[in-house]
């Protein structure tokens, strides 16, 4: 597919997503949507790929709708989702991914944008860079289920605090609340792709999946409903290609070649 507003490449096993759209902040627009959801489900395809990182060009991670897409009077009607299933929902399908999604927050953030980086497995964000969830200021409410997702990151209070004021969060804050790990701005793509390849390089692809699926799936679940799904997968990995080749690396003190099988 030919990207107009993002940028697409495979570093070694990762994807490297970049929204790229500098002079406009990279701000948020049907076209920018519907461009991340085919990169994202061509890195989730290629079996090549182990692990995704999501970023923005320029000063800004992505700035939140485009404004002209907001007064476009003629816009169409916010989509809604047919069913109540999590991975049904708008960006729902960004935790629904078998392989890590990374969001490196390398300035400023808002509204969509910050969203769309609640819905990765990890998140980094660049020392300076700025992040707001403005609905309030706006009239409007908490999208996206920023309202279910934030609680679980941060926490009720923290949560309640940056979406009911609508005020812009630091960094160095946002590191605190342990809603995003703070990096230095200086090599700061540099110092999340390298992350990124070390879960492509050193942990099995299928352990990643089926721990990304007990991630999600623990929070509808009793600590013993969750541990006994664990029982079970833990038994089916004794017979896995993997396993044993995570056993041997160990023993022979050597970088694993994981299969994903």
């Amino acid at each position: 597919m030919d990207y107009t507003q993002l940028r697409y490449a495979a570093i070694g096993r990762v994807a490297s997503i970049t929204f790229d759209r500098p002079d406009r902040l990279n701000a948020w627009t049907p076209t920018l949507e519907a461009e991340l959801r085919a990169a994202i489900a061509h890195a989730e395809a290629d079996d090549a790929i182990r692990a995704i990182v999501l970023g923005g060009a320029g000063r800004a991670f992505c700035a939140g709708m485009d404004m002209a897409v907001l007064s476009d009077p003629g816009r169409p009607p916010v989509p809604q989702a047919d069913s109540d299933d999590d991975a049904a929902q708008r960006y729902g399908y960004l935790g629904a991914l078998a392989k890590p999604l990374i969001a490196a927050i390398n300035g400023a953030a808002a509204g969509v944008g910050l969203c769309i980086a609640l819905h990765a497995d990890l998140r980094y964000v660049a020392a300076g860079a700025k992040l707001t969830l403005p609905y309030a200021r706006r009239g409007l409410v908490a999208e996206h289920g920023t309202a279910w997702l934030l609680p679980r990151l941060i926490g009720p209070m923290h949560a309640a605090d940056l979406l009911l004021t609508g005020r812009t969060l630091q960094a160095e804050e946002a590191d605190r609340m342990g809603l995003a790990n703070l990096l230095p701005a200086e090599g700061f793509l540099d110092a999340v792709l390298a992350r990124a390849t070390e879960i492509a390089a050193l942990s099995s692809p299928r352990a990643v999946r089926i721990i990304k699926r007990q991630l999600v799936e623990a929070r509808y679940q009793t600590l013993g409903q969750a541990t006994r799904v664990a029982d079970r997968e833990i038994a089916a990995c004794r017979d896995t290609e993997d396993f044993h080749e995570g056993v041997r690396h160990f023993v022979e003190k050597r970088a694993p070649h994981f299969t994903g099988r």
